[in-house]
């Protein structure tokens, strides 16, 4: 048929003419942090990558005007793009207002970026010049990005041009404000001695003073930059990895504790789950991008707490529309004794762990094959796409979830709560999803399983075809 034979001549394409990784790469908009990000981005345009580099729009300008006169003419495969700041325009040659500027990555900068990079992939499929853009490589001030790479489903880099102990000493602002060492209480604690407290707390850093650390919390208040550092930090662990530009020999101490603290939500989360009994707690998270109203929110929280049952719940930070996820005081303190409320959890490895009895889930693909696949039951609240579809397959096909009504009431929460973690048709649906997790281990991990053999069949017929075909 013609199709099989347009399907054939595309493989041996895309196999003879792969297409190189595409990195959007994307700086604070300083030029201290600019000139780094630009070096690196080279670095990787060196080992092949496609390359776009993108500018605000008025430091496009300054830098055209600084550099020799072609350098930011880009070539094909390494481009510069800009996006606007959404500040007026500066007086000429003025520097720009730091905090105003970082007010507007705040708020002004995500949609820009995502329209230029829906941009950039739309230009790919529509040409051979340049391939999908395949992740993104920012400047970890610019946390924004996180979200973008989330919703194309790229991987997204952490840029960090400052040195690792400078980082370490950003990385425990929140401890600061939690200890009620910043903000300070007033101007005279800039020259009354305070700033010569030891801090003796941070890793890697022994007998360092208040002085010596990043600046930035030397206010009374916390001010814009402050809120930009504890976005950043907070968003730390969701990148898919993270540079720093220093070697290890430099700050080898500081280096080794930054890779276990950057990532202490897992461990926390996984050491809380170990001190549950078994089949004993509801993990609850509905994925990256549903979102509800506040008074949903509020049905689901006051629905887990008068089921009585232990649980684990991801909160996204724009989990509500329009607002933040913030749960009512009396919720928090009534159930503190048997929950964990977290913004980031290792959902593979919860959804492993013994002690998880179900999972009250939005139905995305990714979370239903995961539950299925770990012999977890589902409480189903499908919110957009093909979330409904996997719900049905679920609740009347596999027997393995229970539908939530789309107007959620807390009666109903706590009853299927119950009714998945101590009745009978919980039980029931634990025993049919346990049937489909040996399934589907059978199918993935046999030599004569289904996928397995799909695959191998795909690989050799398919992928490496094309190259047999071509030597000989």
């Amino acid at each position: 048929m013609p199709t099989r034979d347009m399907s054939s001549t595309k493989a041996q394409q895309q196999t003879h003419n792969p297409c190189p990784p595409y990195a959007v790469c994307i700086p604070y908009p300083a030029q201290g942090h600019i000139n780094p990000l630009l070096k690196l981005a080279k670095l990787l345009h060196h080992k092949g990558f496609h390359i776009t580099f993108i500018n605000t729009e008025i430091n496009h300008r300054r830098l055209h005007k600084s550099q020799e006169p072609h350098s930011l003419s880009g070539t094909s495969s390494f481009r510069f793009e800009t996006i606007p700041d959404g500040l007026p325009p500066p007086e000429a040659n003025a520097t720009q207002d730091i905090p105003a500027l970082s007010h507007s990555i705040l708020h002004n900068f995500i949609d820009p970026f995502r329209i230029l990079l829906a941009k950039l992939n739309h230009d790919a499929a529509a040409s051979s010049d340049a391939p999908p853009v395949t992740c993104i490589v920012s400047d970890g001030a610019m946390s924004f990005t996180q979200k973008v790479a989330e919703e194309v489903g790229i991987p997204a880099v952490l840029f960090f041009p400052t040195s690792a102990t400078a980082l370490m000493g950003l990385v425990a602002y929140p401890q600061l404000i939690k200890k009620g060492l910043a903000p300070l209480k007033d101007a005279s604690y800039l020259t009354n001695g305070y700033l010569d407290t030891v801090i003796d707390w941070i890793p890697g850093m022994n007998g360092i003073r208040l002085k010596d650390l990043p600046s930035f919390f030397r206010a009374t208040e916390l001010n814009v930059m402050i809120h930009l550092i504890l976005e950043a930090i907070d968003k730390t662990h969701e990148g898919s990895a993270i540079i720093l530009n220093t070697f290890d020999a430099l700050e080898h101490d500081v280096l080794e504790a930054l890779s276990t603290i950057l990532w202490k939500e897992e461990t926390e989360c996984l050491s809380w789950l170990d001190s549950k009994q078994p089949n004993s707690v509801i993990y609850v998270n509905f994925g990256s991008i549903t979102v509800m109203p506040p008074l949903q929110l509020i049905e689901f929280a006051w629905g887990l707490a008068s089921s009585n049952q232990t649980f684990l719940w991801i909160i996204r930070p724009d989990l509500v529309v329009g607002d933040s996820a913030i749960l009512p005081p009396d919720f928090v303190s009534e159930t503190k004794e048997r929950s964990l409320l977290a913004n980031w959890c290792p959902q593979e490895q919860v959804l492993n762990h013994p002690s998880i009895g179900g999972f009250l889930t939005h139905c995305g693909w990714n979370s239903t094959l995961e539950s299925i696949c770990s012999g977890v039951p589902m409480l189903c609240w499908p919110f957009f796409a093909d979330q409904q579809t996997n719900c049905w397959s679920c609740c009347s096909q596999w027997g393995v979830g229970m539908e939530i009504n789309s107007d959620v009431k807390r009666e109903e929460v706590e009853r299927m709560l119950r009714e998945l973690m101590a009745r009978e048709r919980g039980k029931e649906m634990k025993r049919k999803v346990m049937e489909w997790k040996k399934l589907g281990e059978e199918a993935t991990t046999c030599s004569v399983g289904s996928s397995y053999l799909n695959f191998e069949k795909m690989v050799r017929f398919v992928l490496m075809s094309a190259g047999s075909n071509q030597s000989s």
